[in-house]
């Protein structure tokens, strides 16, 4: 199995514990660990972050704002195969989850963004989605003197410019972290906190091998890997190939990163779907499958699939901002 880029040797020695079945609850050895909130930063500038989220003049016709695409109270992504951006323009790639970013070691499902600042410039410049450009967005915004006096006050040296909005928005996104999930409770010490169905499921995880790709704070984010190691995911999926089913190749050119992604963090997958770059798959029981089958090279019976869906609701943590649905 290719798998590329782990992000350090912590996560070797996490992973290689795990695969020799000596993690235990509340152990360091766990290969998952808990999410802990963002530390170091200035309130003031998240909660101005937070209001540009959903400001739809970053859109060249003011319709469309980042929480557009990404809806906090459906869990941080906008449960279609595909976002519609200004004029009704949809996109070419399923819109991921902005909860949790932190543990990520790169962003989009090709990883062509180190930073969260660098993030926000594509979606702001994609003639799909927002379809403008700074001087555009900068003229508009200037002419909201509240908002400018904001600027003043949390960036007294630089004022509104493209940065500190930058920084802005990339702070608000850092603070978006989802706490106290059950799995986390469990990883600390409260053994009630898991049902035994959710503890099965986790050892399910751990033994068919999902666990290989996501660990981590994230449960994912933190590495890249092929979409079908073990399958031709593309052939069978009947679909024509298009140019993000290319995945990293678009950013490297090396013809080893064809259809190599960056592995998605499950810390919100239960409330994401449809699941995949590509939105193949509509719920969570095909994706367990799919991944099985075409990452794994193996079948997972239904009660299993089951049990493993029950341990990945489990790590869905709260956030203020989140609402979870019955």
């Amino acid at each position: 199995m290719k798998i590329s880029r782990l992000l350090d040797n912590k996560h070797r020695v996490l992973l290689t514990f795990c695969l020799l079945g000596n993690a235990v609850a509340g152990s360091v050895v766990e290969p998952i660990q808990p999410l802990e909130p963002r530390k170091g930063l200035d309130q003031d500038i998240v909660v101005l972050g937070k209001r540009l989220f959903h400001d739809t003049r970053l859109s060249a016709d003011n319709t469309v704002s980042c929480a557009h695409c990404h809806k906090l109270d459906l869990g941080g992504s906008d449960n279609m195969p595909v976002s519609v951006g200004i004029k009704g323009r949809f996109g070419i790639i399923n819109a991921p989850t902005v909860y949790n970013l932190n543990a990520h070691v790169a962003y989009f499902w090709d990883g062509r963004a180190p930073t969260l600042e660098s993030l926000i410039q594509a979606p702001l410049r994609n003639p799909v989605e927002m379809g403008t450009d700074w001087p555009e967005v900068l003229d508009k915004l200037k002419k909201d003197r509240v908002l400018v006096e904001a600027f003043e006050k949390n960036f007294p040296d630089q004022g509104m410019t493209s940065e500190t909005i930058s920084r802005a928005l990339a702070d608000f996104m850092r603070s978006l972290v989802t706490l106290d999930s059950p799995m986390d409770r469990w990883l600390k010490g409260d053994e009630d906190a898991l049902t035994e169905r959710q503890r099965r499921g986790y050892r399910l995880f751990k033994n068919y091998g999902c666990i290989a790709c996501h660990q981590g704070r994230a449960v994912g984010g933190n590495m890249y890997a092929t979409m079908g190691v073990m399958g031709d995911y593309f052939r069978d999926r009947k679909r024509p190939v298009s140019e993000a089913d290319k995945g990293r190749f678009n950013v490297t050119g090396e013809q080893e990163d064809l259809h190599v992604f960056k592995v998605p963090s499950l810390r919100m997958v239960a409330w994401t779907s449809p699941y995949f770059h590509d939105a193949s798959a509509a719920t969570l029981d095909e994706a367990i499958v799919t991944m099985a089958r075409y990452q794994l090279g193996r079948e997972i019976p239904p009660a299993d699939v089951e049990d493993i869906k029950h341990f990945l609701h489990a790590l869905s943590g709260y956030h203020p901002l989140f609402r979870e649905r019955e």
